[in-house]
């Protein structure tokens, strides 16, 4: 089905009759789809790996291969626009899924039957959404997700205003931003890669969502290009490693019969919410200006974070005794 989307969008292109209606019914599709495919592939990780104690680092890879196409992939789509226009592009990331559809099935996956449990979806969708909301844990690391999809990540939305109103750049100008970023991110990947468990990892988030809200923050009051390479790589950093701790601690704490169900949750907390902040950070932005919509970012995300620390890690009991 991405495979078909990419290809339609192609063939829009190339005979050039594009419309935006037709654009926007194909993103439309395309969140369809991930809406099935992103928690089917993050709750069949486990399946990939033979020991569990590994399931830390294969997330992280994922997560570094991922954010290595920021690299990649627009120096990659540059090449071939300028050399044979947008069209051509399209059709060769519609190609690409050919790869990978030839990779899913030359895996080879022990299957294991699943037990009928005979109820219904809504029944299960409400039985795998109780099981998160009476989680306190679990709900606070969703909550706080949330909070910065739709607050903190939309920043990504504005570098390309950033860049031009900002910084009085162009085109290279928001390259060089951009690859920052994706550096930053890639970084935080390896680095949770190389951790040997997840004993810890849950700390790890409040952290890296007060690095995420420092680098919103001084963007906000950056007006040089280094500074902001290096703010926006600290954002860069904090953001990936807030979204793969999350996801990592919350699939090696789930049941497995709620993995699916759990992945579900997390990715409307994750990229459900993040069209929301894009619209959000876009009308104040237009309103108040990109200065002032960063710093409203970084300050709300810092806040959510501290809550989320001494709400989940309060003073030890002697310590209370004291007070």
């Amino acid at each position: 089905m991405s495979m078909l989307q990419a290809l339609t969008l192609a063939l829009l292109v190339l005979t050039d009759i594009v419309a935006v209606w037709q654009i926007i019914g194909l993103c439309l599709f395309m969140g369809c789809i991930n809406a099935v495919d992103v928690p089917a592939r993050q709750s069949f990780v486990i399946e990939m790996i033979e020991d569990r104690r590994d399931l830390g680092n294969a997330i992280a890879l994922n997560s570094a291969m991922f954010n290595g196409t920021r690299f990649l992939g627009p120096f990659v789509a540059g090449i071939l626009i300028a050399a044979c226009g947008e069209g051509i592009c399209f059709l060769v990331n519609g190609l690409s899924y050919i790869a990978v559809i030839y990779a899913l099935f030359s895996m080879q996956i022990i299957y294991r039957k699943n037990k009928i449990k005979g109820k219904a979806i809504l029944e299960e969708l409400k039985e795998g959404f109780l099981y998160a909301f009476y989680d306190p844990k679990m709900r606070s690391i969703l909550l706080l997700m949330a909070l910065t999809s739709i607050i903190g990540i939309p920043f990504i939305v504005l570098i390309p205003a950033y860049a031009k109103d900002i910084l009085q750049g162009g085109p290279q100008t928001l390259g060089f931003l951009m690859s920052a970023m994706g550096a930053g991110a890639l970084l935080g990947a390896f680095y949770l890669a190389s951790r040997v468990n997840v004993k810890g990892l849950r700390k790890n988030i409040p952290l890296a969502v007060c690095v995420l809200g420092l680098g919103l923050i001084g963007l906000s009051i950056s007006h040089l290009l280094w500074t902001s390479l290096v703010l926006i790589f600290l954002a860069g950093f904090g953001m990936m490693i807030q979204v793969a701790s999350s996801n990592t601690w919350l699939q090696t704490n789930v049941d497995d019969d709620k993995r699916g169900r759990m992945m579900s949750l997390f990715a409307v907390s994750f990229l459900g919410m993040a069209p929301f902040g894009s619209l959000l950070a876009g009308s104040l932005a237009a309103r108040a200006g990109i200065g002032l919509t960063l710093l409203a970012g970084g300050i709300s995300c810092i806040l959510g974070a501290l809550i989320f620390r001494f709400k989940n890690y309060p003073a030890p009991a002697s310590d209370r005794g004291k007070k």
